[in-house]
This record gives C-alpha cells, structure tokens and sequence, in this order.
C-alpha cells in the first residue's frame, strides 16, 4: 500500500503574514471549515503568543474543527508554548508547532545566542510542550542554510525529547531541489533516531522554486508531510501552494507513490474563499486554481481535446471544483433553495434573521443581475456580514458624477459608530472623489498602496470586487468590497480597510 503524505495547511497563520492579509477570527473560522471539508491533515490556525486576536482565532478554530488536527506555533520558549496549549484546549486533536533558529546567520544576528544555547533552548522547548500533547512538532528555522553538523545535533536531541514531526524549513527561499532533496535525505541518514519521527518540509517561493523543493523533499529527502497554502498565499512571494501539491502527486502517483487524503474538488472553492476573505487575487494562468487552467485557445488543442481529452489535459476540471461553480440560483429560487445552496458552501449565518436578512439581499441581486453564482452568493454574504458587525465605520450610500472634461464629484453616506454623516468631495476620477470625500471626513492619514478591481464571476453583469490596501504607521492592511457598482464597491473596500486599521490590532509575526 502506498505511504501517506500529510497535507499540512498553514493558510491561517504564514498565509495570513502577506502584508494586508490578517484576517478577523470569524473569517478564520470559516476557512478552516473549507479546510476541513477539503480533508487537509492538520491546520495551523495561528501563532497563539502573536495577539489576543490570535489567541481567540485558534481557541474559535479549536471548537469548531473535529476532524482536522489543529496546530499553533509558538518560539521556543514556557511562554508562548503555554499560550498555545491554552488556546488548544478545546481541540478534538491538537498540536503544538514550536521553532527556533538554527542558522549560524540567524543565530548571530537575530538571537545573539551561541549554538550551544539553541541547542539547550530547543531541548526544552520540546520537553515542555509533550507535557500538554503527545503530538509536538519543531522546525530548525532557516534549516537549509543551517550547519548540518550542528542540525543533526539538534535534531536528534529533539526526538529523544518526544518530538514527533520534524519540519525541514526553507524560510527564506534559499533551497534548490536537488539540494534541498538530499540535505534532508542526509539528515535522516545521519541522525540515529530518524525514523522516530514524520519528516516535514516547509519551502519559501522567493526563487520560484517553493513546490518544486517541497517535491523533492519528498521524493528524494522522504519527507512524508508537506506545509503549504491555499492559493500558495504568504509573505514575500508566498508558501508551497497546497493546490499544486496535492494535484502533482495525485496527477503524478506513477511517481511519487503516495496517498493523499484531500478532497479535490473542494480545491476551487477553497482557492475563491480565500480570495475573497484576504483579497488577493489568484491570476487567471496560475495552476489548477487560475480561470485559464483548463482553457484552450489553440486550434490544434482544441481540436485534440474535443476528440480525446487526455491529449492536452492531464487533470479534469471537475476533479478540482471547477464543475462546482455553475448558475444554480435566479430571481424565481425561494429561500430554502438558498439556504440549501449556502449549506452546499459551507456558510453558516448566526441566526434566522441573519438568513432572512441575506435571502433579502439576494433577492435585490437577483433582480439586477439574471444569472446567481455561487462566488456571488458568497460576496453577498460576506457583505451581510460586515452589516452586521459592530464596525466603526459603515457604508450606507453614495451618489457621484462625472463626465468627460469634468472634474468628477462624490457624496457618500457613512455611519460612524452607528451616526451617519455625509461627505462630499472631487477627484480625479470617481474612486479618488469618493476617497477624498471619506478622507475628507476622518482623516486616517493612511496612504493607498493597491487599488485592484476583478469581475467576481463573467460577463458584464458581473459583480465587481475591489480591493484596497492601506499603510500606516508601519500596518498594512487590506479592504475588500463587491457590488455591482464597482464605484459602491470601491466605497466599500475602503471603509473595510480603515475599519481594520481602527481595530489596531497589533501582532508579532514569526519568520518561519
């Protein structure tokens, strides 16, 4: 029978360190039910010690999953790794992920710590997070430009304390394959107690090389558990996308001869959710997940695919979710077609009246708008959602003209802390009017790093989903907003960016 491999999500946690991605503890919530309906191994809600918004996100996750092992990351140290057992308390399966640097760059540099005193603080480390759970996981940071004598030192010295997986991480991107293949490889050879422990890789894409390493730590190194994210979401240029890992060695099981557990058709779902949630698009030629992944604009593949398939496609579409994403509701469904159509999508509403309030608003879409997708269905919820919320500020309406050799003008209606004011205001065009008009008002001070505009689903009755990233004072955040109007959408997105900047949430995000 062929080995597992682990899929080991980290969308919640290296994801969410993409500058503007943080995300709100019911948003991670309901990721992490789309990633249990997706059947990952082990989610990593969060770094418990980063935040009480943290905290409280991974104690939600903790109470909601039941399948899914749920992991936090904490540093090698009695306090975060006490803050992570607390938060993981409610957790069907849990486990405790802590890290320290084992680098001679990082050791020096950042934590000005001799190897010895790493090796002691690791030893520790571990020894005192089996006193909350049998399933405790450590990762040598900047493992592949670590010394190997003193990586194997380290390691071995950490199984024997009860370390039961083992994370190879590549936190910079450093890693070529056939490198990083056999540095791991190495490392299993030359450490005595080795096979004690589920060998991991965690791969950077700084290079582009992110999923290519972690195959080859797979294939050659024999690690039996990949890290990696939905839509390969993370800081810089992002993690090993979880969506590329499982279908290449699903795609490639002549090869890798491994199992994997995931629900691919929940692949596409779970790549739209995030997207909406944080706002950052997934280009339309990225790899099983993009909108062009199965086109085919060649005549000669056209005309191949339509007599034999597998003469140009590999994967089905419909293996991979894309079969999922068809018209499925007009202005004539009823409510409980609705209900059932959002139960399909794994979104749950607090109350009766939170259901009665968006069936109202997908009415009032379906009357503007003939054909309903779910990516649809999902925005406006999202959106009913936000209503609800007891946020600073909340857009009520707007009206703004403009026309050619004009200077275009905006007024928009806002509740602040539930008072409703107007704002008035020009601009270039009639996203700066409407943001001069809403700066004009509160004078945030922020500055618009990203204004990005992406039709939610096809044609010219698409929803328009904008979203804008704001900076200050060194936070970035990210606003996303849809509408049909995308001008309402843009007035959205905006005040969902200062909104998060309000909430001024600060968090210490960990290099890993």
């Amino acid at each position: 029978m062929s080995d597992k491999l682990i899929i080991f999500d980290t969308t919640l946690r290296d994801g969410e360190q993409s500058p503007g991605a943080a995300m709100s503890k019911d948003e991670k919530v309901l990721i992490a039910k789309q990633l249990e309906r997706l059947r990952v191994d082990v989610i990593e809600a969060g770094f418990a010690a980063a935040s009480q918004g943290d905290f409280d996100a991974i104690k939600a996750v903790a109470t909601q999953v039941k399948d899914s092992i749920v992991c936090s990351l904490s540093r090698a140290n009695d306090k975060d790794i006490s803050r992570a057992a607390e938060a993981l308390a409610p957790a069907a399966r849990k486990r405790i992920h802590t890290f320290i640097a084992t680098s001679p760059l990082h050791m020096e540099k950042k934590l000005r710590m001799s190897a010895d005193q790493v090796w002691e603080q690791a030893r520790q480390a571990v020894r005192f997070a089996r006193q909350f759970t049998d399933d405790v996981e450590f990762s040598p940071e900047d493992g592949s430009r670590s010394d190997m004598d003193f990586l194997c030192r380290v390691l071995e010295t950490v199984i024997d304390e009860g370390a039961t997986t083992i994370n190879f991480a590549d936190t910079v991107g450093y890693a070529v394959p056939e490198l990083y293949g056999n540095m791991l490889k190495s490392l299993r050879e030359r450490i005595p107690n080795s096979d004690k422990a589920i060998w991991s890789v965690h791969c950077h894409n700084d290079l582009g090389m992110a999923v290519a390493n972690s195959l080859a730590g797979v294939k050659i190194g024999g690690a039996r558990q990949v890290e990696c994210t939905i839509n390969g979401l993370g800081e810089r240029a992002g993690n090993t996308a979880l969506e590329e890992i499982v279908m290449a060695v699903r795609t490639r099981k002549d090869y890798f001869d491994l199992e994997v557990g995931v629900d691919t058709t929940q692949l596409v779902p779970a790549s739209k959710l995030v997207t909406q949630i944080t706002g950052f698009p997934v280009q339309p030629n990225k790899s099983v997940v993009g909108a062009n992944a199965f086109a085919h604009a060649s005549g000669i593949h056209q005309d191949g695919v339509l007599k034999a398939r597998d003469t140009y496609e590999i994967m089905r579409a419909e293996d991979v979710g894309w079969a999922a994403n068809k018209i499925v509701l007009g202005k004539l469904s009823g409510r409980n077609a609705f209900k059932q159509r959002l139960h399909e999508l794994g979104v749950m509403l607090d109350s009766e009246a939170g259901m009665d309030a968006a069936f109202v608003r997908f009415k009032e879409l379906a009357d503007r708008k003939a054909e309903i997708f779910d990516e649809d269905i999902m925005a406006l919820v999202a959106d009913e959602q936000h209503a609800h919320k007891r946020e600073h500020f909340r857009f009520v309406s707007l009206s703004q003209h403009s026309e050619t050799g004009g200077r275009p003008s905006a007024k928009v209606a806002v509740s602040v802390d539930g008072k409703e004011i107007v704002c008035e205001g020009t601009g270039n065009g009639p996203v700066d009017a409407i943001v001069n008009a809403i700066e004009g008002h509160v004078a945030s001070g922020a500055e618009l790093l990203l204004f990005s505009v992406n039709a939610i689903t096809t044609g010219t009755q698409s929803q328009g989903e904008v979203t804008m990233r704001l900076a200050k004072s060194g936070r970035i955040v990210n606003g996303v907003g849809a509408d049909l109007d995308i001008v309402v959408a843009s007035a959205k997105a905006y005040l969902s960016a200062l909104n998060k900047l309000h909430a001024n949430a600060e968090k210490l995000n960990p290099q890993l």
